[in-house]
């Protein structure tokens, strides 16, 4: 395709495509409803509220890790749990793409709200299901805003390595990268500010802010820096310590994550690119002083993400165990 070369042109060009995704996620959420499993399941949302808040009584970390596993899952071709899948002689799954491996935590924790539900109710909930509800139970057993999970979701059959390999936004992103890789799964700016508060749990590992760590000293709180760099050696070593993405209040949900970045205190590039004299830098400032205002545009930001690409009515499966398709 030819570059736009006017700016009109291109204004025209990515409003249409924001339009169409828009209607098209108008058209899954009226496919799922808070309700969904009424009739067919009616302890399943207890079910998983109680094994999540266990999980997080026994590791705060773990509220964070569900949280991103639905992330992980929604953006590589819809929320459809395939993010959970094993590999097999047939699949080949996506645990193992770059910005998954020795990364993603909870797959037992899900495994075992699972067994539960299977228990309860045989072949009624889904594991993409189960994955929404966990992220937001997650979000508020740490302090933070609930909402209404949209249900109705149907676990897919297949996974792809390539497309979790090349459709989640790597921590080296700059601000324009992170708007396009949102934009192209139907978010807003606005939507990938909110989104990116996630960061306000949660850790990172060293081999991914290394490069911001000794590269960034303009934009870096020089404590913060003096004091992680025990943790994360140059040029190499120690690649999976970890360090928090919000060490004010790390396992707490609030909007620390905005104070952090206006005191120039985001751990990876991608996340200080929120605060870094571009076009989410006034939102940024907005958060970290309006909490509420944030927990707002989360929720509804979370709600949106819910519904990319979700599979309903007859397409995919329940799978009965999470790890493999029926």
């Amino acid at each position: 395709m030819a570059p736009c070369r006017q700016i009109f042109a291109c204004s025209a060009v990515a409003m249409a495509a924001l339009l169409f995704f828009s209607a098209a996620a108008a058209v899954v959420s009226a496919q799922l409803s808070s309700d969904f499993y009424d009739e067919t399941c009616p302890d399943a949302l207890d079910i998983i509220e109680s094994a999540v808040r266990a999980a997080v009584s026994d590791e705060s970390r773990m509220g964070a890790s569900l949280l991103r596993l639905h992330f992980h899952d929604c953006f590589v071709n819809g929320c459809d749990g395939s993010v959970l899948l094993d590999d097999t002689t047939v699949i080949t799954g996506e645990k193992n793409a770059q910005p998954n491996k020795n990364s993603l935590r909870g797959f037992e924790v899900v495994d075992d709200i699972k067994a539960q539900l299977e228990e309860a109710c045989e072949k009624v909930v889904s594991c993409a299901d189960i994955l929404a509800v966990a992220a937001r139970d997650s979000v508020v057993a740490l302090g933070g805003p609930t909402w209404d999970v949209e249900l109705g979701r149907r676990d897919g059959t297949t996974a792809s390595l390539d497309a979790a390999n090349n459709d989640l936004p790597p921590p080296t992103s700059d601000l324009g990268d992170l708007i396009k890789s949102f934009s192209d799964k139907g978010l807003t700016a606005t939507d990938m500010i909110a989104l990116s508060g996630a960061h306000t749990i949660g850790q990172a590992r060293c081999v991914n802010f290394r490069g911001r760590l000794y590269n960034e000293t303009n934009n870096l709180d020089a404590s913060l820096s003096t004091s992680l760099k025990p943790t994360c050696p140059s040029p190499t070593g120690g690649d999976d310590n970890t360090a928090p993405l919000d060490p004010a209040t790390s396992y707490v949900f609030d909007n620390f994550y905005y104070r952090n970045l206006i005191k120039n205190k985001g751990l990876l590039h991608s996340d200080q690119q929120l605060f870094h004299n571009g076009s989410a830098d006034a939102q940024t400032t907005a958060y970290a002083s309006d909490m509420a205002g944030f927990f707002d545009d989360f929720r509804d930001a979370m709600v949106k993400m819910g519904g990319i690409g979700v599979l309903t009515g007859s397409s995919g499966q329940v799978r009965v165990n999470c790890r493999k398709v029926n």
